[in-house]
């Protein structure tokens, strides 16, 4: 995800080493953006040649035809479901301006001292060429804003920096512009307080002022803040008619997380929380409890909000709640698209309601006023939804990072300072798009292909076939109760959640899965979602057992299918086998073995009938078919024997059209491989040194006939046929 990336600034970069070296080691390799063409040619370049490196050997290879067939282009607002509607649902969204009022006027105050401390020493940092503490300042407004108690803490332990010897300040680490972005205002500020940094002049005593009054505010009572949220909790509770209503709460920083959970708790509300510091098990019961249907078990066994930090709420799946909460807002709009994204997202069967709390009259209001009202305008001109279509979080962070600081600076100047980033914004749109053109249009999302897929019938065989194997079983669970010793089958159906059924699975080495096979959408956290990813699962598919030539062909009656179809029924895997890569120059899928499946039905009159076999397959897919017994040793050999000679004559037509696939991509692959072979050719022409220059001619050279020789032993295929099942059906009576 977030793939463009690993693009780059160069190819020298860490992330375009670690894309090449994870495009070589996977055999399948998909990149998602929103953003894959910033208007860097360069870039985008280097982000195709993750993906075939021969087929884009040089930027000039950047070109709508060669990438149309690598790109899958939709736009999130085209989107739909299969049954033609949006596939979001649509989101309201409120800025809520909270006033401090006269009991909050000590907080005003604060925020007021800290915002000139922050404009003080954000100048004084930039005269002295101290970056670090630039960095420091910007957090410092971001904390008050967040909460008192997050300013409280951070002045307590940046006090405790200043009053410690000279000798125990430390360097601050070296962090690129994409690496600092990623992290979260919690990683920052622990980044920052970590590193020991040298004072500003006069730092000390302000610190020491505005850590006294940070302690005043807070003894003082619940901030503005905390209040407004307990009222809009209320509200919103009331607006959606739930009283159990669940709510994300976001916070930046994890003292105001800690803060509110206290807060919350003591009124009534069962609160968790999720935070960057928590493993996965950790994670995964917080999660758990918020996904609790409170209205159907114990109210102590889950919780109706949870407080995430912008890194706890990573990779995050709410869409059983639709409800956010910004408590503070990040300054870089994507990272308030990412909070709410955690419940708009597939699957979510409400309108996303998101609300995000500002102080009434601050700097921060005011920008974010303004720019929302002339993002809006963008968007709309342009048909884009969002900042992320158009830059990466890096970029965003960047710029808004820029806007907040210049508007803390000189906030009488707010709107000259949003229209440079709306001019720079509609700029970066332009490029963007211009460039994109590169991507192709974007695809008719048809809604019939969407049913066709939906309803294949895959997960239901995978169902009967993991349930009919764990049933086939001949070890019986033995479960104990108090009162008597109870037989169970090792998988049975427990129960249904729409139109999933949800079973309980016992595999033989003890484990325990419920779950269902279809309709993963509707399924709860607790419930697996049981398919080949399974390994288990996965197992058994690669483990099923093809037909040994000589085995008893079983005879078998199958509901449903007319008392006149006798015969051999029998299902063949046709294939052309090649020869494996020997230098890894080609394709990896120009070694895969290209197959096809054929059933094949012979009456008992000898006569071949092509519809009825794929009847009979379809009858076996979807009924049980019940043995009557085998054949004997002789007759089993003799209608084998009669049914391969048929099999090989009647899947000719197979192999050939196989093989005309194979050649069609062996012509592609050596089309593409020239192109390349020749784009290398004439950067190394350009090397002024004729004796490196003719090394690298000669090198280049021995590459190419290695590959072609490898291309000629690619074209040399040859049939195989393998027997998946053989059975004798018979007239139902």
């Amino acid at each position: 995800d977030e793939a463009h990336r690993l693009g780059g600034s160069t190819d020298q970069v860490a992330r375009f080493k670690l894309g090449q070296g994870l495009s070589e080691a996977a055999p399948y390799f998909l990149l998602l953006s929103a953003t894959p063409h910033q208007g860097k040619t360069d870039a985008f370049h280097r982000l195709l040649s993750l993906i075939d490196a021969q087929a884009f050997p040089d930027v000039g290879s950047v070109t709508q035809d060669r990438v149309q067939p690598y790109v899958i282009r939709t736009e999130k607002r085209r989107a739909i479901t299969a049954e033609g509607k949006p596939l979001f649902k649509p989101r309201k969204t409120e800025l809520v301006p909270v006033s401090w009022g006269e009991a909050h006027q000590d907080q005003r105050l604060l925020y007021e001292a800290v915002t000139e401390y922050v404009r003080e020493g954000y100048n004084q940092a930039m005269r002295e060429k101290r970056s670090y503490i630039g960095f420091l300042m910007i957090l410092m407004q971001r904390l008050v804003v967040s909460s008192t108690s997050a300013i409280r803490t951070t002045l307590e332990r940046r006090l405790e920096v200043l009053e410690a010897p000279q000798e125990q300040l430390t360097l601050f680490p070296m962090y690129s512009d994409d690496d600092w972005a990623d992290l979260d205002g919690q990683e920052q500020i622990e980044t920052l307080l970590t590193t020991r940094l040298k004072a500003l002049k006069n730092e000390r005593a302000e610190v020491k002022l505005l850590l006294e009054a940070a302690t005043r505010c807070e003894q003082a009572g619940p901030d503005a803040k905390a209040e407004a949220l307990l009222d809009w909790l209320y509200r919103l509770q009331a607006d959606e008619g739930d009283p159990e209503l669940k709510v994300l709460v976001f916070t930046e920083f994890v003292p105001t997380q800690q803060m509110l959970q206290q807060f919350l708790t003591e009124r009534g509300f069962p609160v968790v929380c999720l935070n960057g510091s928590m493993d996965m098990d950790e994670r995964k019961k917080v999660q758990d409890a918020f996904a609790e249907d409170l209205s159907a078990c114990n109210a102590q066994a889950g919780a109706r909000i949870l407080i995430s930090t912008d890194a706890g709420g990573e990779g995050l799946n709410l869409q059983f709640c639709h409800v956010v909460i910004n408590y503070d807002i990040p300054w870089n709009p994507m990272r308030l698209e990412q909070r709410i994204g955690r419940v708009d997202r597939i699957g979510q069967t409400h309108v996303v309601r998101a609300v995000n709390f500002v102080f009434e009259d601050s700097v921060e209001h005011r920008v974010r006023e303004v720019l929302e009202e002339k993002l809006a305008v963008i968007f709309e001109e342009f048909g884009i939804d969002k900042t992320g279509d158009v830059l990466d979080s890096a970029q965003a962070g960047q710029i808004f990072d820029d806007l907040y600081v210049e508007a803390i600076l000189n906030p009488d100047d707010v709107d000259t300072s949003v229209d440079k980033v709306i001019t720079r914004l509609q700029e970066q749109v332009r490029d963007t798009q211009a460039s994109s053109s590169v991507l192709g249009a974007n695809e008719e999302l048809e809604p019939s292909e969407a049913q066709r897929l939906m309803a294949h019938p895959l997960p239901h065989w995978i169902e009967t076939m993991t349930t009919s194997w764990l049933r086939s079983r001949s070890d019986e669970l033995k479960v104990m109760s108090t009162e008597h010793v109870e037989k169970r089958p090792r998988a049975e159906a427990i129960g249904k959640n729409g139109p999933a059924t949800i079973w309980r699975l016992v595999w033989p080495d003890g484990f325990v899965q419920e779950g269902s096979f279809t309709h993963h959408s509707l399924l709860s956290p607790h419930h697996s979602k049981l398919g080949l990813e399974e390994p288990r699962i996965r197992g058994l598919a690669m483990r099923l057992p093809r037909f040994a030539p000589g085995q008893p062909i079983s005879i078998v009656t199958i509901p449903g299918i007319s008392d006149e179809i006798t015969g051999l029924w029998s299902l063949w895997r046709i294939s052309i086998a090649i020869e494996q890569n020997q230098l890894g120059t080609l394709n990896p899928e120009l070694g895969t073995r290209r197959r096809r499946i054929m059933p094949l039905f012979v009456g008992d009159g000898g006569k071949i009938f092509t519809p009825t076999a794929r009847h009979l397959w379809d009858q076996l897919l979807s009924a049980t078919p019940n043995v009557q017994g085998h054949l004997d040793m002789d007759e089993s050999r003799e209608a084998f024997d009669r049914l391969a000679e048929i099999a090989e004559e009647h899947g000719k037509f197979i192999y050939d059209e196989l093989v005309q696939e194979h050649r069609s991509r062996l012509i592609r692959e050596k089309e593409k491989g020239e192109y390349a072979f020749a784009a290398r050719r004439k950067i190394i022409e350009r090397v002024g040194l004729p004796q490196v220059r003719d090394h690298r001619l000669d090198l280049l050279q021995q590459e190419e006939l290695a590959w072609r020789d490898e291309l000629e032993r690619k074209a040399r295929v040859y049939p195989e046929m393998v027997p998946l099942l053989v059975i004798r059906v018979e007239e139902n009576h």
